[in-house]
């Protein structure tokens, strides 16, 4: 198969580490796989030095051009990204290509735009969703969902990287708390801010590290900080290339969000054995069911800083955690199965279309 992937974000965060997997994936089955990239662009440029052909285009004119004129030479057009669907459902009838979305967020679809978001949906062969959190607004508007999780993959430690990060933030001897999400307000990082301080009342023998780019809740982040003397002990680490190498030095992970599909980041702590504080938003209770974390309300400081005081101070805890979690992480997000199961959906609508 001739497989078009389509991913247009400026940055990289879950879904274009999930965008470059599944294309290995798809090359490592043989198929024949391009990108459609924002220029200049993070994934572009990995997606490049994986080896992969990437059209690389710097506005949406130059996206709908190229869908115009090449899009009919791929069997299945695949959009990774909600902004790529309505260019899609609008060429639907010139491109005569099977056509499918991943929905990698969980936010409800506010009133005045469910129509038209109910439009372009239906304009989608395959809508397929990382999660039932995902999943849940596309079935509550009557459409047929595919529940296909994201996977994860284990990359090489780099030593060198891992030492220089602990030589610049200076962490020996103290205990490492992380996180690695954006400034935004969907990561609430002002609540995560607070739980900190609530822990800083009950131990003082650690440092926490905010790893990830700035966002619209950057500012409020940044005074809370000040407001509360949190300077030595909440850092911000900004984004972080290799961040899988950090892992290795994290006692806890943790994250505060108000919404998430799924939580990539989540799964490498998994990955990485890190237990993992989390709050209980979309996709975050189903991965961390089952004691492979602890899960705590929405918006819960106070029950986030007790979660991570609990977690540093019972080894057994840890060690019980971490082993649930790993042993999910490689049996449900692995990115080969993830592969196989996109796979199986592309062919069948070739299938169909050929018939």
């Amino acid at each position: 198969m001739k497989i078009l992937q389509l991913n247009f974000e400026r940055g990289w965060r879950g879904g274009e580490r999930q965008t470059l997997l599944c294309m290995e994936q798809f090359r490592r089955a043989g198929h024949q796989v391009v990108l459609l990239a924002r220029a200049g662009g993070e994934l572009a440029a990995r997606a490049k030095e994986a080896g992969f052909l990437v059209h690389e285009r710097s506005n949406i004119g130059g996206v709908c051009r190229l869908l115009l004129s090449q899009g009919r030479r791929f069997d299945i057009v695949h959009a990774q990204t909600a902004n790529m669907v309505t260019w899609l459902a609008l060429f639907r009838v010139w491109l005569g290509r099977r056509v499918v979305f991943t929905r990698r967020t969980a936010f409800p679809v506010p009133p005045r735009r469910q129509r038209r978001t109910l439009w372009k949906w239906k304009h989608v062969d395959i809508l397929v969703a990382i999660s039932q959190a995902a999943a849940a607004e596309p079935r509550r508007l009557g459409l047929q969902v595919s529940l296909i999780p994201s996977a994860i993959e284990a990359k090489l430690l780099d030593l060198d990287h891992t030492r220089a990060f602990a030589e610049q933030f200076n962490l020996s001897g103290r205990r490492m708390l992380a996180t690695a999400a954006s400034l935004t307000i969907d990561k609430d990082p002002c609540t995560l801010v607070r739980a900190v301080h609530a822990l800083r009342q009950l131990r003082d023998d650690f440092i926490f590290l905010h790893l990830g780019a700035g966002g619209d809740a950057e500012a409020d982040a940044r005074a809370l900080v000040r407001e509360l003397g949190l300077e030595q002990t909440y850092v911000f680490a900004g984004f972080q290339t290799g961040v899988e190498d950090l892992y290795r030095l994290m006692d806890v992970f943790v994250l505060s969000s108000r919404e998430e599909a799924l939580g990539s980041s989540v799964l490498d702590a998994f990955l990485y054995s890190v237990p993992v504080v989390a709050t209980d938003a979309g996709g975050l209770k189903e991965i961390l069911a089952g004691g492979r974390g602890q899960l705590c309300p929405v918006g819960d400081h106070q029950a986030l800083a007790d979660a991570m005081h609990r977690v540093l101070s019972d080894r057994g805890l840890r060690a019980d955690m971490t082993e649930k979690a790993r042993q999910y992480v490689l049996q449900e997000h692995d990115p080969q199965v993830m592969g196989e199961r996109y796979l199986a959906e592309f062919e069948r609508l070739v299938g169909e279309a050929k018939g």
